[in-house]
C-alpha cells in the first residue's frame, strides 16, 4: 500500500473546512469500508451530523482493507490543496466545464474535491503536471518524415488506447496496470507525462512496536517531449525497455507507425576532432556567452574494456599548451561542456553522448544548447524528402 501523509484530512477542524455536501459525496463510494470502521455517513437532511472526529481517526490510521482507489484519491487531493494548486485548477475550470460552488470564497480543499468529483482525470492531469520539470536526461529520436503536417493533439480515445497498450507491457514486466498518459501543449513543445507503477517494493516497518514490513508498488512518472517543427521526440524514462516502449507506442498511436521515430542516433561528437576549438564557437547564439570543453571520455576497448578520461578547465587550451590533439581513432563516448548563459551568474554543465543522450542541469537550457549543437554539426542531419529527390536527380545525371 502506498505510504503518504494525510495530515490535511486527519484533523476534525481541517475536515470541517470542506463543505459537508462535497465531503459526503466524495465519501459515498467508500461507505461500506467507512461503516466497517464505525463511520456512518448521514443522509442529506442530516448532513450536519457527520462525526468528524471518528472520520479523522480513520484517515489517520488506514488499515490494510482501505480501498486503494480511496488512497489514491486522497493522495491526489491532498497534494492539490494549496493556494498555488487552487489557482491552477481555477484557471481552466470553466473551460473544462467544471462548476465551483460555495460562493466567492471556497477553500483550496473544497476546490480540489469539487474538481475531483466533476472531472477526476483533469485533477490527475494537473497533479501530474508538477513532475514535468523534474526530468533532466532525455534520449532523443527523430523522424525521417520531416515534412509531416502540423501536429494534431491526441484525443481522449487515443490516449486510452495508448494506456491499454502500455498496460500490456507494464503487466508483463511486473509493473501492474493503471498507467495514465497526459499531454500538455507548451511554448517549447508538446509534453507528455506517463504515470505508471514500478515493481513491488518491500520495506521494513514498525507496527505496534513490533518489526514488520510494508509491501507496496511505487509510483513513477516518465516524461516525453515532442517538437513538431523538427519531428523529434525526447524520452526520459528509467530503463532501456521503457524507452523502447515509448518510442514505438507513441509513434504508433500518435502517427500510425511503430517506426515513426527510428531508433538511430541523433548526436555525434566528431566535430571535436574535425573542427577542434572552432566547434565551441557560440557567438552566433544569442543567450550563450562562452563554451569550454571540460571532459572527454574515450573507449579504448581491449580485453579489459578500457575507458580513458580527460579532465581540465579547458581541454582545448590544455592541448595547445602540450602541443597535442584529440585522438583521431579512439571513439569519444562522452563529452562534458561548461556553458555560460547570459542570464546566469555561474556557468552550467551540459553532457553529450553519441547517439541519443543529452543531459542538462536545467530544463530551459535545452533550446539554446540544441541550437548550438545544430549549428556546429553535433546533431546528425536527416535528409528531407526534397533532399532525397534532389540526390536521385544528381545520380541520374
Amino acid at each position: 500500500m502506498p505510504t503518504f501523509n494525510l495530515r490535511r484530512f486527519s484533523h476534525p477542524d481541517t475536515l470541517k473546512n470542506v463543505a459537508p455536501e462535497h465531503l459526503i459525496r466524495f465519501l459515498t463510494p467508500y461507505a461500506e469500508y467507512l461503516q466497517a470502521r464505525n463511520v456512518e455517513l448521514p443522509e442529506e437532511a442530516d448532513i450536519d451530523n457527520l462525526d468528524y472526529g471518528v472520520l479523522a481517526e480513520v484517515l489517520m490510521t488506514p488499515d490494510e482493507s482501505i480501498p486503494r482507489d480511496m488512497v489514491e484519491a486522497l493522495y491526489i487531493i491532498h497534494e492539490m490543496t494549496t493556494p498555488e494548486a487552487m489557482d491552477e485548477l481555477l484557471k481552466d475550470a470553466e473551460m473544462e466545464g467544471i462548476q465551483i460552488t460555495d460562493g466567492p470564497d471556497p477553500t483550496p480543499t473544497d476546490v480540489a474535491i469539487q474538481v475531483f468529483l466533476q472531472n477526476r482525470r483533469y485533477l490527475e492531469s494537473k497533479h501530474s503536471e508538477q513532475f514535468l520539470t523534474r526530468a533532466r536526461t532525455f534520449q532523443y529520436y527523430q523522424t525521417e518524415d520531416i515534412g509531416r503536417a502540423d501536429f494534431v493533439p491526441p484525443t481522449e480515445e487515443t490516449l486510452r488506447a495508448l494506456e491499454r497498450d502500455l498496460d500490456e507491457w507494464f503487466v508483463k514486466h511486473k509493473r501492474g496496470r493503471g498507467s495514465r498518459a497526459f499531454h500538455y501543449i507548451r511554448d517549447d513543445g508538446v509534453w507528455f507525462l506517463v504515470r505508471h507503477g514500478e515493481p513491488y517494493k518491500r520495506e521494513g516497518s514498525i507496527e505496534a512496536g513490533e518489526s514488520s514490513s510494508v509491501f507496496y508498488r511505487p509510483e513513477k512518472h516518465d516524461v516525453l517531449i515532442y517538437q513538431p517543427a523538427t519531428g523529434e521526440i525526447g524520452i526520459n524514462a528509467g530503463t532501456k525497455g521503457e524507452k523502447e516502449l515509448y518510442r514505438t507506442l507513441f509513434g504508433l498511436h500518435l502517427f500510425g507507425s511503430e517506426d515513426f521515430f527510428p531508433g538511430d542516433g541523433k548526436y555525434t561528437l566528431d566535430p571535436l576532432k574535425t573542427q577542434g576549438a572552432d566547434s565551441l564557437v557560440c557567438s552566433d547564439i544569442e543567450g550563450i556567452e562562452w563554451i569550454k570543453l571540460r571532459e572527454l571520455q574515450f573507449f579504448w576497448g581491449g580485453a579489459h574494456k578500457e575507458i580513458v578520461i580527460w579532465r581540465a578547465d579547458d581541454i582545448f587550451a590544455m592541448l595547445v599548451d602540450k602541443e597535442r590533439t584529440i585522438h583521431a581513432n579512439a571513439p569519444i563516448i562522452k563529452a562534458s561542456f561548461q556553458i555560460k548563459f547570459e542570464d546566469a551568474k555561474n556557468p552550467r554543465t551540459v553532457s553529450i553522448r553519441p547517439s541519443n543522450i543529452a543531459q542538462f542541469q536545467r530544463d530551459d537550457d535545452g533550446t539554446l544548447v540544441e541550437l548550438w549543437l545544430q549549428k556546429r554539426g553535433f546533431i546528425l542531419a536527416l535528409e528531407s524528402e526534397e533532399d532525397e529527390e534532389e540526390e536521385e536527380l544528381l545520380v541520374g545525371v
